[in-house]
Order: structure tokens, then sequence, then C-alpha cells
């Protein structure tokens, strides 16, 4: 029998590999660009960093160093110059895919970093394995700048799964939803009418306000923003402002707010300022065809009628009025309950005529008087 040569049995004591092999190796050598295992075969293995991982720019030495061993997949036996060629970022996609099977089937909420920001959405990694979150899927609310997503870590899951089309779809949207909607379930359940809430602006529209008050929405609409009158909720509110408001109403998932808290109610006391025969003074608010609405103060307006205008004859306020214009009037009429309040300069300008009258009427009197005693002087 015939002994082995030294090369002989060099070669019988190392492994024989094939591409697709899964081998463990050892870091003899790394660059920055490439890493140098010894997998116990008769030529090293080279992992280049196109093969470590997607990531453009990586710099293997701060990844491994000599000694360290790894878990590598054999890409070529031979590449042509006797070299073993592996990947790491494949071996990862075959475990990846596994495990994003798993996460799709169980419904897992998975974390991970944000790749890349797309203009249709945002690119994550798992495992070597890339999902594509749309933008329809990002938020439960229109994003208009994805950029502020870079690099941050989110939450989503696995919405949609095809490995053959290599088609990884994740999903943070419907997580925003079921967290509001446990968020609105708690909140409900602990408000009550009339508690005061902190909030936040987060919309404003023509008819309104919508506030966050910790967990749901709240309409603040354009008639209990204020006592006063508002004409456009874009020019008292922001996106962003923090308000101080109170449950009006709670009708379902549905909250109504006002910031019309009755220790500011103008109408208080109104009784005794706006009593029937007091002169009181205000600015023309708005103007119909039957007459004037004047503001006594914020949430305090008075109708001053087209007949009760002037003693003399006018078509409509218009004729001799101007918005903005302040006028001084006699209160004729103040009913409470309904909070109306009725004005009339016409009864205004009469009791100064009848003052007018008397003080004239007292005046030729008093001529009179010193006339006679005149007269009586010169009988004398």
């Amino acid at each position: 029998m015939s002994e082995l040569t030294f090369e002989q049995m060099l070669e019988e004591s190392l492994k024989t590999i094939h591409t697709g092999d899964v081998v463990e190796g050892t870091v003899i050598d790394v660059k920055p660009e490439e890493i140098i295992l010894n997998i116990g075969y008769k030529s090293d293995g080279v992992l280049t960093r196109s093969e470590y991982t997607n990531e453009p720019g990586v710099d293997l030495t701060g990844i491994a160093k000599p000694g360290d061993t790894m878990e590598v997949k054999v890409l070529k036996v031979n590449d042509g110059d006797g070299q073993v060629i592996l990947t790491y970022k494949r071996l990862a996609a075959d475990r990846g895919n596994k495990r994003i099977e798993e996460a799709f089937n169980n419904k897992e909420v998975l974390t991970a970093k944000v790749a890349r920001v797309l203009e249709g959405g945002l690119s994550v990694i798992i495992d070597e394995i890339r999902i594509f979150i749309p933008a329809s899927l990002v938020s439960d609310v229109y994003e208009k700048d994805l950029g502020k997503y870079a690099g941050q870590e989110i939450q989503f899951v696995i919405s949609e799964y095809n490995p053959r089309r290599r088609r990884y779809i994740g999903d943070r949207k419907q997580l925003l939803v079921a967290e509001k909607a446990e968020m609105q379930r708690k909140l409900l359940e602990s408000i009550r009418i009339g508690d005061v809430m902190e909030g936040v602006v987060k919309n404003v529209t023509d008819f309104g306000a919508f506030i966050d008050i910790g967990g749901a929405d709240g309409l603040l609409h354009i008639s209990e923003m204020s006592w006063g009158r508002v004409e456009n909720p874009k020019k008292v509110f922001k996106v962003g402002e923090k308000v101080t408001t109170f449950i009006k109403d709670i009708s379902g998932t549905k909250i109504a707010l006002s910031l019309k808290f009755e220790e500011n109610n103008p109408w208080k006391g109104a009784d005794e300022k706006y009593a029937i025969g007091n002169v009181v003074t205000g600015k023309v608010a708005r103007m119909t065809d039957f007459g004037a609405f004047i503001e006594l103060e914020p949430g305090v307006d008075a109708l001053l009628h087209v007949s009760q205008i002037s003693r003399d004859h006018i078509e409509k306020p218009s004729d001799i009025l101007r918005v903005g214009e302040e006028v001084t009037a006699r209160v004729v009429d103040f009913k409470s309950e309904d909070r109306k309040i009725s004005l009339s300069i016409k009864a205004l300008q009469a009791s100064n005529a009848e003052r007018e009258e008397v003080r004239t009427a007292s005046e030729d009197a008093e001529a009179v008087s010193v006339y006679e005693d005149a007269e009586d002087s010169q009988e004398a």
C-alpha cells in the first residue's frame, strides 16, 4: 500500500464544499471593501462588501476583526482565480425571508430603521430583506414630506408577502389607527360633559377647529369660539397652538368643545346694564334692510330697528349708518331669556326734544316774569 503524500493528506483533511453550502469561517484579514475567511477549504474565502450588505459605503473594518467567526454561504467555489466567493447578505436574506414570512403570518409588529426615503414611500431593511412602505401606509394622515423619517426607527406590520416577486410591503398606518382607536376608547370612558381639557389645534376650517385633546379630536365650532362674533376661524387659531376648552357635548365618538366659559358670559348682569330706559353706546356690527345690529360689548348685540333710527323716515339703515360707526341709543326692550335687546335712537331724540321744550318753556316763563316786573315798576 503506497503512502500518501503530504499534499494528498492535506487535501483529504480539508472539507469538500459546493455552491450554496452554508459554512463557518474564521476571519484572517479585513479590509474596508472585503473580508478574508479561513473556511477549512484548500482556498480561503472572500467576502466582498457588496456581498456583505446592500447598504452602500459600509467600511468592513468596523464590522469584523481577525479571529471573529462568521456564517456565510458559498456563492462560487472557484472564481477563476482559485478563490472561493462567499456571501453573507444572501444567507441573511434566506433567513430574513423566513423571518418576514413568520411576521406576516403572525401579524407581528416589526421595528426597523428607515434606510431610504423614496419618492413614493420608505424603504427599511430587516435581515437584508428590503421592505417598502408606500407613502399612503406611512401615516394615518397625509404626509407631504417623508424626509423627516430618514434614519428613524419605525414600527410596522407586513401587509403583503410575495417572495417570488421579491415584493414585501409594510404598513405603519394600521398601527397608528389601532393605537388612536384605543386611546380614543380610553378617553371616552374617562371624560364627562363640562370637563376642562388642554388640547392642540390640529386643523382649522371655515366652520371650526379640530382640537386634539389627548386621544381624540374634538370640534370647536365657530359658534363656540367666543361669546362675541367670529368671522373667520383661520384668523383666530393656528395649527399647533395650545388651547384650553371644555367639553360641551359627547355623542358617540363625536366630541363638541367650547370656549364660552360661563364665568366670562357677558350676559351676566346684563339685566342691570341694559335695563329698559338706560342710554347705551355701541358700534354698528352689521346691517339688514329691517335694522342694524349694534354690538354693545363682545357677545352682546342689540337690534336697532329701521323705524327707531330717526324721527325722520328712512328706507334702510345703510342710508345713514355705517358698519363700525358708534351710536348712542335708549334701551326700549330687554328679554333676558331670549337674550334680545331692542334700541331706539328716536326715543332718545324724543326725550331730548321734550327736555328742550321744557327748558324753552321755563326760559319763556322767566322772561315773561322779568317783563311783567319791569312793567309794574314803570307804572309805579
